[in-house]
């Protein structure tokens, strides 16, 4: 049961389905919420993936249209809570400023230049990969988009957990008091039930285990600048590693329709 509402917990933070009731925040519901990350992930991107697949087959849809709707839902089921992170970890980096500037320049409600910038490339880079994405769709195709927020949701999870926190206050510092890196015990397990599903998609355990490479080359490039740059992980940073690793790993997929999948 607590399971059940830490996942439920994680659908109130990180996502805009719509959870009416009170939950509890207490530290055993708040590690399993941790635990459920990658779950909320791949939530995210089975719907991803459906809508993909519901519009691919079922509509006289053009391709442009089709990547558009994929596009939009990648903003509105999440809310925005990542790329707001996006925008004022964007902001506190070009600043040039010190860590407690950038610390500072991060609680800041207002979105500076270098944040609209920022997010209007991220956004422009992910609907390109998605559009080229839809131009050579193939059945593998839906698994990978199911993987994609499941990768970064763990990558986020173990940030949480394996890098200090820069601070003592903020959604990024609330999950970290509840939970101990021994908790990521259950991680290995998705992952293992994931490879296995895969193997029955044609190029599925291949494809997949080169985006699982990629999100491990993002969780280190993460784990190194959220130290180097701003002292540690804030929900921000976190929020901003999430869209960074997702926008690798659209980029990973759009290219093996290139080089991998023709």
């Amino acid at each position: 049961m607590k399971f059940l509402k830490g996942f439920l917990l994680d659908l109130q933070f990180f996502t805009a389905i719509p959870i009416r009731f009170e939950l509890p925040m207490d530290k055993p519901h708040l590690k399993s919420a941790v635990q459920a990350f990658p779950l909320v992930g791949l939530l995210q991107g089975g719907i991803y993936a459906s809508l993909f697949y519901v519009l691919t087959e079922y509509t006289p849809f053009s391709t442009l249209a089709i990547a558009f709707f994929l596009w939009l839902m990648s903003i509105l089921l999440t809310g925005g809570i990542h790329l707001d992170g996006w925008m004022d970890a964007s902001d506190a980096y070009f600043s040039y400023g010190d860590q407690p500037k950038r610390l500072e320049i991060m609680k800041d409600p207002r979105t500076g230049a270098f944040g609209v910038i920022s997010v209007i490339v991220l956004l422009s880079c992910r609907f390109l990969f998605i559009y080229e994405i839809t131009e050579n769709v193939q059945v593998v195709s839906y698994w990978m988009i199911a993987v994609i927020p499941f990768l970064s949701k763990s990558v986020m999870g173990v940030l949480l957990l394996t890098v200090k926190s820069a601070k003592n206050e903020g959604l990024g510092a609330l999950f970290q008091s509840a939970a101990t890196i021994k908790v990521l015990w259950i991680y290995p397990f998705y992952f293992s039930a994931i490879l296995g599903l895969t193997t029955f998609v044609n190029n599925g355990f291949f494809l997949l285990s080169i985006l699982i490479v990629i999100a491990c080359a993002s969780l280190l490039v993460c784990r190194r600048k959220a130290v180097s740059w701003f002292g540690g992980i804030t929900g921000d940073v976190l929020g901003a590693a999430v869209e960074g690793t997702e926008l690798f790993l659209w980029m990973t997929l759009w290219l093996l329709h290139y080089f991998a999948m023709a």
